[in-house]
């Protein structure tokens, strides 16, 4: 095919093309080439990992957050049935390990540390630090976020922090600004949603207590209104003097009766009867149309409308001592510490570097440029198979 090629008519640029090709393919020289770039990469990895590379100390704490107000429930979700550890708790945690990495914890770091400084001390390697104590915000957090590891363990519940510096007491300084900054933001968060949750509840023991008094108020203009300060017992005694009235036309007409057995309608006994038991008639009709009527403004009327103020009265009663018993809870809730952060393990104090694992990274190195080599053999080989 090669052949070929050459002997095309104007394929002088071809041939010498072709001739490079094959010159640089072959086999002894790209053995050598390779070789000799291999052992330079490899001698480069091996005095940066080992010579160069700057020392990075790791200061590591372990926190978990636990719940102070013991009347408090705990929810319980999937995580917490597979890992055993409450669902609260795990959002808690979660929730706080977002704080710690934001933008907003990075820059109270730098303001009381001077991170920007440290990470971009230009006495370090140049591949380790940060290129520029200016550079933009986003840099500088992503950098912080390489340097600063936040992770929860799901199977014991624990949050996990590692914070790297260039020296130890940085690195401690780090760590320790991160677990006091964290329990004073759960604390702080707490204390707000407490205060949020006071502030309505006194909204609303204010607005309750206005109509409290508003019901107490139609209940008195209707007690003066009618006269009365109870229908209900007022219509219980008219009840009462019903019954007793017919209990003694009852009476009046048996005797009525008894005398009738032997004298005669017209005799004054009893028509003195007859006028009583009118009389009583009349009294109970009187007082029947006082307590019910078709035309309605009865006692009974009365009752309904009295029993219904009485009743929202009481109504609006119980919900302002409800919400006043809420109130005071929520004060009392709000006066505590809802969400204490415990330290497992304080921030240490590093006493060698544990950054960069020299001869790990060295060894994968090594791995890296010898399956790299491996890979451009492998395509030489395929050229030089088509070429030919």
């Amino acid at each position: 095919m090669i052949e070929r090629i050459k002997e095309l008519p104007g394929a002088a640029h071809a041939r010498r093309l072709v001739d490079k090709i094959q010159e640089s393919l072959a086999p002894s020289i790209l053995r050598r080439r390779t070789f000799v770039a291999l052992a330079a990469v490899i001698l480069g990895a091996i005095l940066y990992w080992g010579l160069v590379a700057s020392d990075r100390y790791v200061s590591e704490a372990a926190i978990i957050i636990e719940r102070t107000d013991m009347a408090a429930g705990t929810a319980m979700d999937i995580g917490s049935l597979i890992t055993g550890a409450a669902g609260g708790q795990r959002s808690d945690q979660l929730l706080l390990r977002a704080h710690l990495r934001s933008i907003d914890m990075l820059n109270k770091i730098d303001a009381q540390l001077d991170l920007r400084g440290h990470y971009s001390d230009t006495g370090r390697d140049p591949l380790s630090r940060m290129w520029g104590k200016e550079r933009n915000q986003e840099i500088f957090h992503e950098h912080y976020l390489s340097r600063t590891s936040i992770e929860l363990d799901e199977y014991s519940g624990v949050l996990v922090i590692k914070a790297q510096a260039y020296d130890a007491k940085m690195a401690k300084a780090i760590a320790d600004l991160l677990v006091v900054e964290g329990e004073r933001y759960m604390n702080e968060l707490g204390h707000a949603m407490a205060r949020d949750q006071v502030s309505f509840l006194e909204k609303q023991v204010a607005e309750m207590g206005a109509k409290t008094l508003r019901a107490r108020q139609d209940l008195l203009a209707f007690q003066n209104q009618k006269g009365l300060l109870s229908p209900q017992a007022m219509a219980e005694a008219k009840q009462v003097t019903i019954s007793r009235l017919e209990a003694q036309a009852t009476d009046l007409k048996a005797r009525r009766a008894s005398l009738l057995g032997y004298l005669s309608p017209d005799a004054p006994g009893v028509v003195d009867l007859n006028l009583q038991i009118q009389a009583t008639e009349r009294q109970i009709a009187e007082e029947q149309a006082l307590l019910t009527s078709p035309k309605g403004k009865t006692l009974n009327t009365t009752v309904e409308e009295f029993q219904r103020l009485e009743l929202t009265a009481k109504f609006t009663q119980d919900v302002y001592q409800t919400a006043l018993v809420a109130l005071e809870r929520g004060r009392l809730e709000a006066a505590r510490t809802l969400k204490k952060v415990s330290v497992l393990q304080a921030p240490s104090l590093p006493q060698y570097p544990r950054e960069p694992r020299r001869i790990y990274n060295i060894i994968v190195s090594i791995i890296a440029v010898l399956t790299l080599a491996g890979i451009i053999h492998l395509l030489a080989a395929i050229i030089r198979d088509h070429l030919d």
